[in-house]
């Protein structure tokens, strides 16, 4: 594994680009768990307006997923990943500038949130596209999965660094803030400078007597997939959401058990997001991601057997079955998005990224919401209406094998160029038409060594079958 790092880092981007995901995923964890905490005692917010516009900003942040996707489709790699970055610049900047407890604070809070949103939508789509860019086959894939490694590392140290600062009362939060801001401005600078561009691609021609050309032309056999991440997504609420909420209001559990559980996850997610996603590798995405689909059913199940231990042991129980849940999320997450960039034609990529993360981020904004209700009405009715909803996605996902939703195999043509690509050695060369979606291929011994000795024509196959 270490001989393979360097390998690793240059497949995602390269050490710039790695430096500039771990300031900004430090960034996010100093303010995004306390943003709420940030407009109820800095701007003397009352609770449930500032989660209102939270909410709202979060929700408006989505419809600027679609222009990121076609913004990407025209070539647009480095600078749209910056763009995300900076964008969050606008909203802490807002943050530091609202006064307190004024009629117009909740508006500024509310744009704040607004820009925030814009930013933490977009940034997801704008890095999966430059890692599709700048690599190819399952070197993608374990790059994808890097890159999540590094991110959740960087919320994580973020988090530890505020709440350590949040005895500081007022001035502390400033302070986070401030260093929020300052994060995002210099990971954008470091993004930007790594210069990676990709060839906008033509729309292969068409028949003119057959209409026009249906959407979901865009990435083949999207609809089911999209459908079945509304559901998937909410694993990662889980840990977050549900399981506090059962520990604490059911079982009665001490906080200190569903702090277990959030840095359970964190740690396993950190070490183990990368080699479990290498292992996977000898399976189709597809295999992947319906199997993560019985992992997480399971899982479910398990909560559900769990809570009904004695006090004494159940909640112990929960945080064991939280470990299985989590590898279902590192299967799904390491799988899912990988599926996504494979199956996309090159000239669509950016808007199947898209497509993909707004369903995400809508999965992610309706599951506290539907996980609180569910809870209201007891462990049998979340636990097993979660595991009924997550199998029957998993066998969505794995039958929907007809219209080409395989990997993309890309026959004849160019291919895409990468552009001003300072990061990966080698930049501007010819790419291989057969290698994927932009990555760096017909060389000859140099460029990005292979993280896994799978034959990526042998994985295509394999994605067919």
């Amino acid at each position: 594994m270490t001989a393979r790092l360097p390998a690793l880092v240059r497949a995602f981007g390269g050490p710039r680009y790695a430096i500039a995901l771990a300031v900004d995923a430090v960034g996010t964890g100093l303010l995004r768990p306390f943003l709420l905490l940030y407009g109820v005692d800095v701007l003397r917010l009352p609770a449930l307006t500032a989660g209102l516009a939270m909410t709202a900003g979060v929700a408006a942040g989505l419809c600027g997923t679609p222009a990121m996707g076609r913004w990407l489709d025209r070539g647009a790699r480095s600078t749209a990943v910056a763009a995300s970055m900076l964008v969050r610049v606008v909203g802490t900047a807002l943050l530091l500038i609202a006064p307190a407890a004024s009629t117009g604070t909740v508006w500024q809070f509310a744009v704040a949130a607004l820009f925030l949103g814009i930013g933490n939508q977009a940034f997801p789509v704008a890095h999966a596209a430059l890692v599709t860019t700048v690599s190819a086959g399952r070197e993608r894939d374990a790059a994808l999965a890097a890159g999540r490694s590094v991110r959740n590392a960087g919320l994580g140290l973020g988090a530890l660094i505020a709440t350590a600062c949040l005895a500081g009362g007022t001035p502390a939060l400033r302070a986070l803030a401030a260093g929020t801001g300052l994060s995002y401005l210099l990971s954008s600078a470091l993004a930007w400078s790594v210069r990676i561009r990709a060839a906008r691609q033509p729309v292969p021609s068409r028949d003119p007597g057959r209409g026009p050309r249906p959407r979901a032309a865009l990435a083949p056999g999207m609809r089911p997939l999209l459908a079945a991440n509304v559901i998937y997504v909410f694993c990662l609420n889980v840990p977050e959401v549900a399981l506090p909420l059962v520990l604490v209001t059911q079982l009665h559990a001490s906080p200190v058990w569903a702090a277990a559980v959030f840095v359970t996850n964190t740690v396993l997610v950190v070490v183990f997001q990368v080699p479990v996603t290498v292992w996977m590798s000898r399976f189709s995405r597809r295999t992947a991601l319906a199997f993560s689909g019985i992992v997480l059913t399971v899982s479910y199940l398990g909560f559900l057997g769990g809570v009904e231990l004695g006090h004494g042991w159940a909640a112990p129980a929960v945080v064991g079955v939280s470990v299985l849940c989590t590898l279902g999320e590192i299967i799904y997450a390491g799988s899912s998005t990988a599926l996504v960039a494979a199956t996309a034609p090159e000239q669509a990529v950016g808007r199947a990224l898209a497509r993909f993360q707004l369903s995400t981020g809508f999965g992610l904004a309706i599951s506290p919401a539907v996980i609180t209700a569910l809870a209201a009405r007891g462990p049998a009715a979340l636990w097993a209406c979660l595991a009924v909803a997550t199998l029957l996605s998993a066998a969505a996902v794995n039958r929907d094998t007809r219209g080409g939703s395989g990997e993309v195999q890309q026959q004849g043509g160019s291919g895409l160029r990468v552009l001003h690509h300072r990061g990966v050695p080698d930049a501007g060369q010819q790419l291989d038409a057969g290698a994927g979606h932009g990555a760096v291929g017909g060389r000859r011994g140099g460029g990005v060594p292979r993280v896994l000795g799978a034959e990526d024509h042998q994985q295509r196959e394999a994605e067919h079958g």
